[in-house]
């Protein structure tokens, strides 16, 4: 007697495991050693995921644990007094023991950053790499995560800061570490004149490449230093950066503000603006078309009222189907961390507890595409 075993793996592949919820994937590779060899060559779920058009899917950083976080948006856009949107999130067991203070995602490899080394990891084949940092440094760094598109190998690329008074960061140094070759090197580029703000959300990776919310400063009118904030893309394939990329916001003359950078599905760029001159206002973005030599926005929400960010908030995702952001932050009085709704339809709509314990910094969101990408 035949059973679902027997079936022809082109009607398992394209029939069943297509529509099996990505979250199923250790059920999955329980059931047979068939159903394991399959589900790491292909990516199971595709039809679930079409379907489930409202659920987005990520990685947080809570108590310095990775934790697993999906979100239910399904009816924000439509009912405007009645914003219920439904968050679970799970601790990953296999970081259980690990202290993570940054989660990089780049191509469905996550990169966590420890204490004194790094750990890539695939979640979707539950594959990890442990990598030791060449050198140790006093200060402050900045960790990408990105690919050679010649021949899609991946490498990270970290450089180290001091903070010095009256100018921007200076950058003291850059390495590169090759997954192929299994080594770092030092990247031979001159110190450049920008540095990076103290932002959680500074750096993300898009198409291979790393993109950076830079910043110089420079002496303004009297007892003010005026500061210009521009993107800066680092190309993995030439292992250079490109030149100085507007954003959509002026910058030149403001007290304090937040910048933050997030990616829509690996498509485009997003950046959320926000002056602390102009009480609580924000400004979402979105990149046209995006390069290492050029750039060009469009603006998806402009001045929305409602919530001042925290200083290292502001981490946040854009569902553009359904038109909506959420942005992540920390309540500075119950300390509980909170995600604000917004609609491009609507403007603010509400602030909602997400369930997670109080902290002291906002959670830090990353969004999850799975991949193939082998680590071993």
């Amino acid at each position: 007697m035949k059973t679902i075993m027997d079936l022809p793996e082109v009607l398992l592949t394209e029939e069943i495991l297509a529509r099996v919820p990505l979250n199923s994937i250790k059920s999955v590779r329980s059931t047979s050693k068939k159903w394991n060899s399959l589900s790491k060559k292909m990516i199971i779920g595709k039809a679930a995921e079409r379907k489930q058009q409202f659920i987005t899917e990520g990685f947080v950083i809570k108590d310095q644990r990775v934790c697993f976080m999906k979100f239910n948006l399904q009816g924000i856009r439509i009912y405007q007094n009645s914003v219920h949107p439904c968050s679970s999130n799970e601790q990953v067991s296999i970081l259980d023991q690990i202290d993570i203070s940054k989660v990089i995602h780049c191509d469905g490899l996550l990169l966590c950053v420890a204490k004194d080394e790094l750990l890539v990891w695939n979640p979707y084949l539950g594959q990890t790499r442990w990598i030791q940092h060449r050198t140790k440094f006093e200060g402050f760094e900045s960790l990408s995560l990105g690919y050679d598109k010649k021949n899609r190998n991946h490498k990270i690329l970290r450089f180290c800061f001091v903070p010095l008074p009256g100018i921007s960061n200076s950058i003291v140094g850059f390495e590169i570490y090759d997954f192929s070759s299994n080594s770092w090197k030092v990247l031979d580029v001159t110190p450049p004149e920008w540095g990076i703000r103290h932002c959680r959300h500074n750096s993300v990776s898009l198409k291979g490449n790393a993109y950076f919310s830079a910043v110089e400063r420079r002496q303004g009118p009297p007892s003010r230093n005026v500061e210009e904030d521009f993107l800066v893309c680092f190309d993995f394939t030439t292992e250079c950066f490109g030149p100085r990329l507007p954003l959509p916001f002026d910058t030149g003359d403001c007290f304090g503000i937040l910048v933050s950078l997030s990616c829509v599905r690996d498509e485009q760029l997003a950046v959320l603006f926000q002056r602390w001159e102009t009480h609580e206002r924000i400004d979402i973005c979105i990149t046209t078309k995006i390069g290492p030599n050029s750039v060009s926005w469009t603006k998806l929400m402009v001045g929305v009222p409602g919530f001042m960010l925290d200083l290292y908030g502001g981490s946040f995702f854009i569902d553009e189907e359904n038109k909506l952001a959420v942005v992540f932050d920390l309540d500075m009085r119950s300390r509980f961390q909170t995600a604000h709704i917004i609609a491009t339809d609507y403007g603010y709509l509400k602030s909602v507890d997400i369930r997670v314990s109080p902290a002291d910094c906002p959670l830090v969101y990353s969004s999850y595409a799975p991949s193939l990408v082998q680590l071993q």
